[in-house]
Parts: C-alpha cells; sequence; structure tokens
C-alpha cells in the first residue's frame, strides 16, 4: 500500500544514513548465514527496546522527542499501535487530523547492548498515517500492547488529551531497514506476516552475561573460522572478541586485532532456537565445537 506523501526514506538513503552514524567501516559478516528476512528484522526492532523516533512533517521534532513512544507493537494488518502520553504532540495531531492523512514516521535505532566498535547496529523505519484509535479499537489496541509489553502505564490509557496515555495507531505505507545484514526494503503485507524473533525481550541481557562471563569461550570460537583462524591468532594475545548480536539463528561476533582491524563472524546454530532453554544447548554445542569436542 503507498499514498503520496509517505516520509519514509529511500533505502540507498536509509543506508548512508546508518553507515555515517555508526561510523565508517561497520563489519558485515563475510560468509554466507542463515538469517532473519528484512520484515522480521523490521518486526523484531519494533517489538525491542531501542529508542524511537515519531516524525510528523510541519510538527516541531523537539516537542515530539518529549512525547516519543513508550511501547509499540503490529497488529495483524501489519499497522504498529503507538502508546504515547494523552497530551503529547502526536497524540493532539492525530486527534486534529481526524479524518484527513496525518503522514508520519517511525525511526527505530539498534544500540548494541555492549561496549564494541560501531556500536549501532542499524536503523528500522516505518512510515505511513497516523490516527487515533475509537474507543472499541482503543480497548483491543491496549490488550495487544498489554499481551507484548506488560507496563504499568497502560492502565492509564484513555483519550486523547484526558493525561495519562493513549495509543495511536500508525497505518504502515512502507517500512525499511538497514543493519549488519544489509538494506532492504519492506511492504505492508511482508511485516504483517512476520513475527519478530523469539530472543528479542532477552537479547540485552544475553549478550551481556555473554561478555561478562564467558569472554574466553567467546574468544575461542575464533578457531571455527578456518583459514581465518590463522591469521591474528586465536590464543594468548589474539584477537579481542565481543558477542554483538543473537537471534534464533546463531550468535554474531565481532573480532578484532591490529592485524586485520575489525571484522564479524557468524556462528550459526544447529537448528533455529525457539526459546532461552534451547539458546543454553545451542550454545553448548558452540563452545564444545570450538574445543574440537
Amino acid at each position: 500500500m503507498f499514498r503520496p506523501g509517505s516520509p519514509l526514506p529511500s533505502t540507498g538513503h536509509a543506508a548512508e544514513s546508518a553507515m555515517n552514524s555508526a561510523g565508517a567501516g561497520q563489519p558485515r559478516p563475510l560468509e554466507d548465514a542463515r538469517q532473519p528476512t528484512a520484515a522480521e528484522r523490521v518486526r523484531t526492532l519494533v517489538e525491542s527496546n531501542a529508542s524511537t523516533v515519531l516524525s510528523i512533517p510541519g510538527t516541531d521534532s523537539g516537542e515530539l522527542d518529549a512525547g516519543a513512544p513508550t511501547a509499540r507493537t503490529v497488529t495483524a494488518d501489519g499497522d504498529v499501535l503507538l502508546l504515547v502520553p494523552g497530551d503529547s504532540p502526536a497524540a493532539r495531531a492525530a486527534a486534529h487530523a481526524q479524518d484527513d492523512d496525518l503522514t508520519a514516521m517511525i525511526e527505530i535505532t539498534d544500540v548494541a547492548p555492549v561496549a564494541v566498535p560501531h556500536r549501532i547496529r542499524g536503523r528500522g523505519w516505518i512510515a505511513g498515517w497516523l490516527t487515533s484509535l475509537s474507543d472499541d479499537a482503543r480497548a483491543d489496541g491496549v490488550a495487544l500492547l498489554a499481551e507484548r509489553h506488560p507496563v504499568g502505564d497502560l492502565l492509564g490509557v484513555g483519550r486523547v488529551g484526558a493525561g495519562g496515555w493513549t495509543v495511536l495507531r500508525l497505518e504502515t505505507g512502507e517500512a525499511a531497514v538497514d543493519d549488519l545484514w544489509g538494506a532492504e526494503s519492506v511492504e505492508p503485507d511482508e511485516l504483517a506476516a512476520a513475527e519478530p524473533d523469539p530472543l528479542v525481550h532477552h537479547e540485552a541481557e544475553l549478550l551481556q552475561h555473554l561478555a561478562a562471563a564467558h569472554e574466553d569461550q567467546v574468544r575461542g570460537l575464533c578457531t571455527l573460522l578456518g583459514e581465518r583462524a590463522a591469521t591474528g591468532g586465536c590464543g594468548l594475545g589474539g584477537r579481542a572478541a565481543v558477542p554483538v548480536g543473537l537471534d534464533r539463528y546463531g550468535l554474531r561476533v565481532r573480532f578484532a586485532d591490529t592485524g586485520e582491524g575489525i571484522f564479524d563472524a557468524r556462528f550459526d546454530f544447529p537448528d533455529p532456537v525457539t526459546d532461552v532453554t534451547e539458546l543454553r544447548r545451542a550454545m553448548h554445542q558452540l563452545f564444545e565445537a570450538s574445543l574440537g569436542d
């Protein structure tokens, strides 16, 4: 679905923007690996805790920043529900527009939860048309948000301008993602059909745990890199290794050394995981493989 005036930047612009913000030389994996689709990556960003900026043409960005969405989720139709302050500029603009098209865009910035070079992992954009919800639709929207983001703020959801919080709908016109996998556009029906990664609500904590408690084992994964393991060294004085990304398909590690600079490597799990229990087994298999067991 597309309407004139949808403010989404082009995929090329998205790539340039994310690369400029992340810094030159953002590593990309050199090897082929199983990966989530672009729609799944956008959906995962929406359901994550990554920071979100809401833009409405003609509305002061500083005012919008003060009323940034607290929670968000995707409906079965592929639209995005946004929990915002009831007296925020976005809520007032949506109420004032009524039946008129109010173009808007959200930009989600994904920052690695661990200290690592080029810490911005990517960005996602969803552009479309912002509307207030009717009383009946608001009740359904609150229920969906509460199911996926159980936050106390939802208890005070009401009408626009009534104080507390309200739920807005961003009808998806188009979407795009530019991340460590690359830059791609996403159609509304693709976003509607996509599922978020099952580890989305655990990834930050898991990466921090791996970096703090399993540093040597993560570095040891370098032995699985084949010929590349011989350059830079996998032993003492070898590469620094930081776990920078985790999804159902595998682990992404960022290696750095004085000889080759920085590069990312993906370590696939034997099978996609569906929860943290399966993830633990998959990680143990990876660590055992790195030891030659």
